[in-house]
């Protein structure tokens, strides 16, 4: 996932017109992570048992639940201490409520699917179904309070599921399409995380300053110490909560968005667009190695394995 990603994001900051330049199948490896995503949601769907979509459900929804409610709680707070305006001085200048919950409020759904491929159980990276919800401005404009937005397209929110459904029946119905898509998973994570890498700018971190890497390094250690509790009490090792523990490259369009709905914000959504982008690529390139160290950590030894195997069944141990 890192090395391709890398690889993405060095080629759009020193060569930004490269994908414009080739165009065609080249230039669309550079724009067609979604595309991709979308199919690694069938292929992944299908090596999904219907016995484990309320597991599934439930672990998406505690992780939403919690990543959401950190920024809600950090929005009332700082929205209260500074309101809508972002600070115009000092070593916090540009610092807004807007960019604090837009980095806060949104995963990065790429990155959490390749690294539960990875590290985790296929109704981990399933999960995302449920947080795929947090995608866009709605949840950071809920945390905000912009009037006039009290539902949330039906359209979006089937897309976000259908892929990951289709898959899951298919490989319930047919066990050799199982084993068929299920195998090609892995194999698109490297496609997609260039595809990822390239809509990242390194040269935002240099823009952003230090504070755009502090609020980077926030988003992982306040986030990423509820996700892990939360996905403990929900049965897991807390890899899946520290995997989420991340900003989404969508989440630098929200304060456009959200300015564009409410006028107040105006005045913050130039600045932080800039810290949130930060936070995209520092999260990106920090999580993957937290996460590997996260695992070895939780990792039982074989002997527990082994012993684990035993008592509760074959598959009693996730993937690693």
């Amino acid at each position: 996932m890192v090395v391709p990603l890398a690889c993405g994001a060095l080629i759009t900051t020193f060569a930004p017109r490269t994908a414009e330049v080739f165009g065609s199948f080249t230039g669309s490896l550079f724009t067609g992570s979604i595309p991709i995503i979308a199919v690694f949601f069938v292929c992944l769907g299908s090596t999904i048992s219907v016995r484990a979509l309320p597991v599934m459900l439930r672990r998406g929804g505690v992780l939403m639940a919690s990543k959401v409610g950190i920024g809600i709680a950090i929005g009332y707070v700082l929205g209260h201490l500074i309101g809508a305006l972002p600070i115009s001085g000092g070593w916090l200048a540009g610092v807004s409520t807007l960019a604090v919950v837009a980095a806060f409020n949104d995963t990065n759904g790429g990155l959490y699917m390749a690294l539960m491929e990875h590290y985790g159980r296929p109704e981990d990276a399933g999960a995302y179904c449920v947080m795929a919800l947090e995608s866009g401005p709605f949840f950071t404009m809920i945390t905000l309070g912009v009037a006039g937005l009290s539902s949330f397209p039906w359209q979006t929110l089937v897309g976000a599921i259908l892929p990951l459904f289709v898959g899951i029946a298919l490989g319930n119905l047919d066990q050799e399409l199982k084993i068929f898509l299920g195998k090609a998973a892995p194999a698109l994570i490297p496609f997609f995380a260039f595809g990822l890498g390239a809509s990242l700018n390194l040269k935002r971190i240099w823009e952003a300053g230090l504070i755009g890497f502090v609020l980077g390094i926030a988003v992982i250690a306040i986030s990423g110490l509820s996700l892990i509790v939360a996905d403990r009490l929900t049965g897991g090792t807390g890899v899946a909560g520290m995997a989420a523990a991340t900003t989404a490259g969508n989440a630098a369009a929200v304060p456009a968005l959200v300015a564009a709905a409410d006028h107040r914000y105006a005045a913050a959504a130039g600045p932080a667009t800039v810290l949130v982008a930060s936070c995209v690529i520092v999260t990106a390139f920090l999580v993957p190695p937290l996460v590997a160290w996260w695992d070895r950590r939780t990792r039982p030894s074989p002997a527990n394995a082994l012993e684990t195997r035993s008592v509760d069944g074959p598959d009693a141990y996730p993937r690693g």
